[in-house]
């Protein structure tokens, strides 16, 4: 095992990327394609910036990657990708989406690397990890664009299947993953929801009944 982990790190240093992280979502985006040319990208979770170089590499020059963290990245786009604006904000406080929208009024694509401080209690994790997950879910609803993608890392717990059932109520289609760069002994999955199904909102829906 600790042999994976050696060749996943040594292959993000010499690759310069900041963690190795980046090959779970490069590995879901090779089987999927939920990230396009000139898409707008918003990472939660970002630091220390693997997945918004990596989704500004794939969306190129016309796209937009906003990458929010606790913590400030300052890592540089990559030529010919897109441009990356970071955001050092909680995503808990309302003040972020704010912030957001200054760049981007909605996304094509949300990503979200988050996941909580652990404790070493699994059951504790995995709620702790749950409450993040469903945030970044409820910012996706306000967020994302319809027939847009969303991607999140969770660690499964009791509620998880829960979960994955409020996915499928949002996402025309929605899996669950273990990309190979993950550590066998980590609880951690990744569920992909593709071509969200943002609903109508209900003025518009009114307008519908009255023509």
């Amino acid at each position: 095992m600790r042999k994976i982990n050696d060749y996943y790190a040594k292959k993000a240093k010499k690759e310069k990327y900041p963690a190795r992280s980046v090959y779970k979502i490069e590995e879901v985006q090779q089987k999927y394609k939920f990230l396009s040319r000139g898409d707008s990208v918003l990472d939660l979770g970002c630091y220390p910036g693997s997945w918004s170089i990596f989704a500004s590499e794939v969306v190129g020059p016309k796209g937009i990657v906003v990458g929010v963290d606790l913590q400030q990245a300052e890592q540089s786009a990559r030529p010919g990708g897109a441009p990356i604006h970071w955001l050092c904000q909680d995503i808990m406080d309302p003040e972020m989406i704010v912030q957001v929208r200054k760049f981007r009024p909605s996304f094509r694509v949300l990503i979200s690397d988050l996941a909580p401080k652990t404790t070493g209690n699994r059951w504790v994790d995995a709620q702790h990890s749950l409450i993040l997950v469903r945030k970044t879910l409820a910012i996706a609803e306000e967020l994302l664009l319809n027939k847009g993608h969303y991607i999140c890392k969770v660690f499964q717990g009791e509620d998880f299947p829960e979960f994955v059932d409020w996915m499928k109520e949002r996402f025309s289609m929605v899996k669950v993953l273990k990309p190979k760069s993950s550590r066998t002994e980590s609880r951690e999955v990744f569920v992909l929801g593709m071509e969200y199904r943002k609903p109508v909102p209900e003025v518009e829906l009114q307008q519908e009944h009255t023509i």
